[in-house]
């Protein structure tokens, strides 16, 4: 993708203190925007945000997606062209946990910044990153299209799910005449180097070999259309970009590898072994030990031919490559090296 377009625009994204919006903020910096993040601090200890010093080229801005006063201000200050928003509460796990929490941030939060972006002229395009768990999920053999029934089944799923439809009404009653393109984009489970959240596979992997001890694998057979982060991020500015043109192309997207990218959680495991193994000479092994956790689906894929149609998008990166810029991101992190420019080798290389 062509990043120049983004040089000296304003941008603002919610959520850029996490693990996505770590790469995100990245990436724009790198390619000369004006960024512009509005969060919480960082979700995790160590956290990406931190460790690669992501604040350093951005005005930085703690903040609750909830709190709708703060939110307006930062608009008002920054004027934003583009907006993309990512902030949510985003583990499944945690929903069930705390699931008034989830839904004040992921529901009231999407309605707070459509708030926002409605009363500020300014935006020419927003952006509003779901997941793929937005969709009823029946565990079907094929892909989920967009136009799919939406109902997900935990709160996480479902708050979502519910994001989607909030977008939904407004665009429909606020902004059907308006100059802003207003785009929901869908994507599948994301991997990639510096996730330090819970529950989530890569990082248990890292984890483990940090301290020496054999992976834990929850669900060994469930499947999962995994990519590297960078696919979806470049995916959400590619939108942001053609419909900041060309209001026609605002929508709904998929955002997924190929098929043959959807890996069982074993499988993807197996990888990331054999990987570790190859780059640094020490063999790590998994057990498998459900620990009698709340319902996670065995089966979900999304149907990413529209996106492809559209825009003659496609995935860089397999997900052997991505397991190759894991481990190497991680192993580079573990042996105390410069993770932040091996970050943004990692991003030069999925570009060029």
């Amino acid at each position: 993708m062509d990043m120049s377009f983004y040089n000296g625009r304003k941008v603002l994204i919610t959520g850029h203190t996490g693990f996505k919006g770590s790469w995100m903020c990245k990436l724009l910096t790198m390619a000369g925007a004006s960024v512009t993040g509005y969060a919480l601090e960082a979700p995790t200890n160590p956290s990406l945000f931190d460790l690669c010093k992501i604040a350093d080229g951005m005005h930085s801005i703690v903040g609750d997606i909830r709190d709708l006063e703060h939110l307006k201000k930062v608009f008002e200050e920054a004027q934003p062209e583009i907006v993309l928003h990512m902030a949510a509460q985003p583990l499944v796990r945690e929903s069930y946990q705390n699931p008034v929490y989830t839904y004040e941030t992921n529901v009231m939060g999407t309605v707070n910044i459509l708030e926002c972006v409605r009363q500020n002229p300014c935006v020419k395009s927003f952006v509003n990153v779901t997941t793929d768990k937005v969709y009823l999920n029946r565990e079907w053999e094929w892909g989920y299209r967009e136009n799919e029934e939406l109902n997900g089944y935990d709160p996480y799923s479902n708050s979502k799910s519910c994001s989607e439809l909030v977008t939904s009404s407004y665009l429909k009653s606020f902004f059907k005449d308006s100059e802003t393109a207003i785009t929901t984009c869908r994507a599948g489970n994301v991997i990639g180097g510096g996730d330090f959240a819970t529950d989530r596979i890569i990082p248990d992997c890292v984890r483990a070999v940090e301290k020496g001890e054999k992976i834990i694998v929850r669900n060994p057979f469930s499947t999962r259309p995994y990519q590297h982060v960078l696919e979806p991020i470049v995916a959400y500015l590619l939108i942001a970009k053609a419909q900041y043109k060309d209001k026609a192309l605002a929508g709904s997207y998929n955002v997924g590898p190929d098929e043959t990218d959807c890996w069982t959680t074993g499988a993807l495991v197996d990888l990331f072994c054999r990987e570790w193994e190859k780059q640094t000479g020490t063999a790590v092994t998994w057990v498998n030990q459900y620990d009698g956790g709340p319902h996670e689906a065995s089966f979900l894929k999304l149907d990413c031919s529209k996106i492809k149609r559209v825009f003659d998008w496609k995935p860089v990166w397999d997900v052997e490559k991505t397991m190759e810029k894991i481990v190497e991101w991680s192993a580079c992190y573990l042996r105390g090296e410069d993770i932040a420019q091996c970050m943004q080798k990692q991003i030069r290389d999925f570009l060029c």
